[in-house]
């Protein structure tokens, strides 16, 4: 089996016979402390820093030690990993640790960045002798929060080994997808759909408010209809009640599409779909909707039905 193979994860592993970890976790947002909390509540020493004195205060709520700096963080732990919002902070702290980490650390990046990104600091932790694990999380905040995330790992295969047993403290699934960013790669492809999917959703939706059709009658029949997926029935337990509080918000799928876009043009590959839901990002927040979820977009259809008052 050559390195580009997907492979899953066996099943049954007890956690009680895995080797205890200290890690060193970067980024503690909205991703990031629920995916080290529960590396923590899982018998692993996990340490952290952040500029934040909210998002220490969670921390330490949540029984993690924060120290003092980043070198502090570095000197303390065997596995770094990172949970950034963009491209300009997960350069910004992976250079800083490419200077500090040792050979025989691991790092580990879970942000959703470009390749382009993610293949300058490969070469830093290249040069620096640390093995890098791109590790792309699919799933929100909840689903952290749950452990119902996916991991999709690229890297060498014995480092997605070694860090395997944390991976399978986030959730049910791992992939291993190759040696180098085809992890970031395999996170935009399923992003790009799970953004096309709620355009698509929003012009359906619209056409049956101007049939007629009663809204939550229409949820009802997509979830059991041939288009049911599991985002489709996601978004039908949320939006059927008219909740658009954010799971994944307008300004975090802009960023992703964005990803998406750059992507396509690098390789010279027309994404005309994505681009239309690219454009209703951008007018959803024009509107003022950037903080609410980005099935926001399901709200731009509906007045052209006429039937705005009824949602």
């Amino acid at each position: 089996m050559d390195d580009t193979t997907f492979t899953s994860v066996e099943r049954g592993t007890r956690f009680a016979e895995r080797e205890a970890f200290k890690v060193g976790f970067i980024g503690i947002g909205k991703m990031g402390l629920p995916m080290a909390t529960r590396i923590h509540r899982h018998g692993h020493h996990v340490s952290t820093f952040d500029a934040s004195s909210e998002r220490i205060g969670m921390a330490l709520a949540a029984g993690i030690t924060v120290q003092r700096d980043l070198d502090a963080v570095v000197a303390s732990a065997e596995v770094l990993i990172t949970s950034l919002p963009n491209d300009a902070a997960f350069e910004s702290v992976a250079f800083k640790l490419a200077a500090r980490a040792r050979p025989d650390q691991l790092y580990i990046d879970t942000s959703t960045v470009s390749t382009d990104a993610s293949s300058r600091v490969a070469q830093a932790f290249d040069d620096a002798g640390v093995p890098y694990l791109r590790v792309a999380v699919s799933g929100n905040a909840r689903m952290a929060e749950t452990a119902q995330l996916t991991s999709i790992a690229s890297g060498t295969r014995e480092h997605y080994q070694r860090a395997l047993p944390l991976l399978q403290l986030l959730g049910p699934s791992q992939f291993y997808v190759g040696a180098r960013e085809e992890a970031r790669v395999m996170k935009l492809v399923i992003n790009l759909m799970v953004a096309d999917t709620v355009g698509m959703l929003a012009e359906a939706l619209a056409i049956g408010q101007q049939g007629g059709l009663d809204w939550s009658d229409m949820w009802r029949v997509l979830c059991e209809s041939a288009v049911a997926s599991p985002i489709v029935k996601a978004k039908a337990e949320q939006l059927k009640t008219l909740d658009f509080s954010p799971t994944f918000s307008v300004e975090q799928m802009q960023k992703d599409v964005g990803l998406i876009l750059a992507a396509g043009a690098d390789g010279h590959i027309p994404l005309p779909m994505t681009a239309v839901v690219a454009q209703s990002l951008q007018h959803a927040s024009a509107l003022g909707l950037a903080s609410e979820d980005y099935a926001a977009l399901i709200k731009l259809s509906l007045p052209s039905a006429g039937q705005r008052s009824n949602v």
